[in-house]
């Protein structure tokens, strides 16, 4: 096992009518800033138990953070936080409208040019506002940890940002907030989730056995989950272990001394900036085709993935045909919950290989995985595969 440090500063509240507790987890002298996306967190009702449990505060809102946060328009939310006198925020979302907020976080009290915090990679943070969570979309884990992904739509650039300044001091989850999300966002947020934790646990083996055991825990429960998740909505205990494992997927404890690799997002980015696919489903396109081109570097790793996660016995053919049937049955996952794993699903060709790699160049995204080997070469050869 490698060496780590761990810190997770983050409270969690779960459990359902769990809202009203915002009034005593918000700061009583709080000048709030709500940020939320579109129209849904008001016609579910949670903003008006939001803005019930913030009772006499100050409270302004900011709303239309886009599924991919732009930096454009979070700007604005920075400028109302200045000229308002704002000093804290609350998220109403999911991931994305959370990973605004910690951009707002940061860039409401840097002195330089805002968009130096993503091109940094949030090493510029030096402060932010303090902010909590309202967590309505389980996916992303970005409500018990510390990095953000914004897009700067003017240069279609779609940067990651992490800081130890940017942890959520609290999140609710309450899974009855998931009732009302359209099965395609449900579906979105398996494979995120999913997919976040194979970048942690599919690399090479350090011995790191609690962590990949915990890892193996988490996609067999997404596995075992994901059709009751989609046909029964206000299946509480189903929603509510999905919430807590697209959680515990990024919150850093099963990432703490293992290799991570992440290239199946760097590359994912790329996509939904040029195109305006969804997180998610960039993720089901790039990883099975990563898998089958980096297998050799992989191969121990994903021989035990498949052994216990999907029950391909090693006696069950050989090597290769064990790994052919991982990678297999990784993709059927993501097939089955209704997500294309290739460009093709999205009438996309050879013309999105090329502009993905001239956007992989002009960001130095050009030595990705925990090999650092993923270079523009072999990039093309994985966008080739997902064709």
């Amino acid at each position: 096992m490698q060496n780590f440090e761990f810190h997770n500063p983050t409270k969690i509240v779960f459990g359902a009518n769990t809202v009203a507790k915002l009034a005593k987890l918000v700061p009583e002298t709080a000048r709030v800033l709500i940020l939320f996306g579109g129209a849904s967190a008001e016609k579910t009702g949670t903003l008006a138990e939001v803005r019930a449990a913030l009772g006499g505060r100050v409270v302004q809102e900011f709303g239309g953070i886009e599924p991919n946060p732009s930096y454009e328009t979070l700007m604005g939310a920075v400028a109302k936080v200045r000229a308002e006198k704002l000093d804290f925020l609350l998220a109403v979302g999911g991931g994305s409208v959370i990973d605004g907020t910690k951009f707002v976080a940061a860039a409401a009290l840097y002195d330089g040019e805002p968009w130096e915090i993503a091109q940094s990679g949030g090493a510029k943070v030096k402060q932010a506002l303090p902010f909590g969570a309202v967590l309505t979309l389980p996916a992303t884990g970005s409500e018990m940890n510390n990095g953000a992904v914004v897009t700067l739509k003017a240069t279609h650039a779609k940067l990651p940002f992490r800081s130890a300044l940017l942890f959520p001091k609290f999140s609710v989850l309450d899974p009855s907030k998931t009732f009302t999300l359209p099965a395609k966002q449900i579906a979105n947020g398996l494979v995120d989730a999913f997919v976040h934790t194979v970048e942690q646990y599919l690399t090479y083996p350090v011995q790191a056995l609690a962590q990949d055991r915990f890892a193996e825990g988490l996609l067999q429960t997404l596995v075992e989950i994901a059709p009751q998740a989609l046909a029964a909505p206000d299946d509480y205990d189903t929603r509510a272990n999905l919430m807590w494992t697209a959680t515990l997927a990024l919150n850093g404890l099963i990432g703490a001394g293992v290799p991570q690799d992440w290239a199946t997002h760097m590359i994912g980015h790329e996509l939904t900036a040029l195109y305006d696919i969804d997180h998610a489903r960039t993720l089901a396109i790039v990883l099975p085709a990563l898998l089958n081109v980096q297998r050799d570097t992989k191969r121990a790793k994903l021989l035990q993935y498949g052994e216990r996660v999907w029950g391909i016995a090693k006696d069950s053919g050989s090597e290769d045909e064990r790994v052919d049937a991982a990678i297999a049955a990784t993709r059927g996952f993501f097939e089955s919950v209704g997500i294309a794993t290739r460009l093709s699903g999205y009438q996309l060709g050879q013309e999105a290989v090329e502009a993905v790699l001239a956007q992989l160049a002009e960001h130095g995204m050009t030595s990705l995985g925990e090999h650092r080997d993923i270079d523009l070469a072999r990039s093309r050869v994985i966008l080739e595969a997902a064709l």
